[in-house]
């Protein structure tokens, strides 16, 4: 790829104070559909399994509750997929403003919606239903919120800019932590049972009144409005990008397994695991807490140093460190040396996720043209974090097989990474060479 002639890229457009509108706006609309998103995990482990499960035991309850937000998972990449075309047709902002209503709306609902002991079976069948509603919004918010981002800023910030809407997972992640921490402090445990858990579901609806006016006020995506400037938007986008870009679609899956293998395992999977091993969970909540909010300073570091060295580099780091680390990580669990954990954990987060998810913004939008860049990039994103979370669900079967040591899981963990690499290697760089930025508008295919 490095001997390739390419265009020059499109005129910049966008003023810079649109431009920072737009990164403010797709992390803060991001960070809210991600907190209607993971808010649901947090109450599965502290509440929703006695009041929405009563009948099984207690141990019971919470993995039924934890299944079903797992089925959000499973969703996700319906949503992708459908809202991926429904970009690329109408518009990234249309497609946003949607998603976020669809999410915002569901999670109010848990807030409201009465319990087992009043409704009896309908109040868990609700509760799946909601959690389908929830990966169906998210699985279709998070490509169109890269692309109204990267298609927005210049060549050379791209993997900066793009990288502002990977900061929603994180904190839409340490924000439900925090309000669930705080009404834990302020109330007894028979009022947070009674009525204090609905309050972060009721405060989604407050979240979402702010993240809607916001993206209601962003322009749409450039090049997509100079595109149908041209012509009327792609009618079949995902057919055509499954027919034109197979490789760079099956390459891309290949390359988001292991980021979301590996915080899939190291911000939920691995404090369970511990709580097994006699570790107190405020150990753990404490560990992730701080790997996540260095994550918040990291992920921009390394979007910016993508755009530096190239979007290859960088994500391969991510990897590799992320293979080191997780038998050492593992191990301090199951031997119970908790003096480093935190160390460890945060080092996994902060560098080996973040150096994956960071650039991963911009090197996927990268990978498709305009007209079928939305279906593309929901695809991989989708399709991808499916498998790579979706396969983290057979952790407790590793773990069993193990006998309670976590080095069947460990090897799991390690093999993605392998997986990634070898992708990530075939997948080439598509970062903008210095002196010719290339034309982003074509995308850059993945080399054969």
């Amino acid at each position: 790829m490095s001997g390739m002639q390419q265009p020059a890229a499109l005129p910049q457009i966008v003023s810079p104070q649109m431009l920072r509108k737009v990164a403010y706006a797709s992390c803060i609309g991001s960070m809210v559909e991600w907190y209607d998103f993971f808010i649901y995990a947090t109450a599965s482990a502290l509440v929703l399994n006695r009041l929405f499960f009563p009948t099984v035991s207690p141990l019971i309850g919470s993995l039924v509750a934890l299944g079903t937000y797992a089925v959000g998972f499973v969703a996700r990449p319906i949503g992708g997929l459908l809202f991926g075309s429904i970009g690329d047709r109408y518009g990234r902002k249309t497609a946003l403003v949607t998603t976020l209503l669809i999410v915002g709306i569901a999670t109010f609902v848990i807030g409201v919606m009465p319990t087992y002991a009043t409704i009896g079976i309908a109040a868990p069948l609700t509760l799946l239903f909601i959690r389908l509603l929830h990966g169906f919004g998210i699985g279709g918010e998070q490509g169109n919120a890269i692309l109204i981002t990267c298609e927005h800023a210049p060549a050379a910030r791209r993997g900066f800019y793009g990288s502002w809407v990977q900061l929603g997972a994180p904190a839409g992640f340490v924000l439900p932590l925090g309000i669930f921490a705080v009404l834990g402090w302020l109330l007894s445990d028979a009022q947070f049972l009674a009525w204090g858990w609905r309050i972060p579901f009721l405060l989604s609806l407050l979240l979402v009144g702010i993240g809607l006016y916001i993206r209601l006020n962003l322009t749409e995506s450039p090049l997509f409005t100079r595109l149908r400037e041209r012509a009327h938007g792609e009618r079949h986008p995902l057919g055509r990008v499954l027919r034109e870009h197979p490789r760079a679609l099956a390459l891309g899956c290949g390359a988001k397994i292991a980021e979301s293998t590996v915080f899939t395992c190291f911000a939920v999977i691995v404090t369970a695991y511990a709580a097994s091993r006699g570790v107190a969970r405020s150990v753990m909540t404490t560990a992730t807490l701080i790997g996540i909010l260095v994550e918040l300073a990291t992920l921009p570091a390394f979007g910016l140093l993508s755009d530096r060295l190239g979007r290859r580099p960088v994500y391969l780091l991510g990897v590799a460190v992320s293979a080191a680390l997780t038998v050492p990580v593992f191990a301090c669990v199951y031997y119970g040396a908790t003096g480093v954990l935190w160390l460890l954990l945060t080092a996994m987060l902060a560098i080996g996720h973040s150096a994956m998810y960071g650039p991963q913004a911009a090197y996927f939008a990268e990978l498709f043209p305009t007209g079928m860049r939305s279906s593309g990039v929901s695809f991989v994103q989708q399709i991808g974090g499916m498998v790579g979370s979706v396969g983290t669900l057979g952790a407790g079967w590793l773990l069993q097989a193990a006998g309670g040591a976590p080095w069947l899981l460990a090897g799991y963990i390690i093999l993605t990474c392998v997986l990634s690499f070898a992708c990530i290697v075939a997948l080439g760089e598509t970062a903008p060479r210095r002196g010719h930025s290339g034309d982003f508008s074509a995308g850059t295919p993945a080399p054969a």
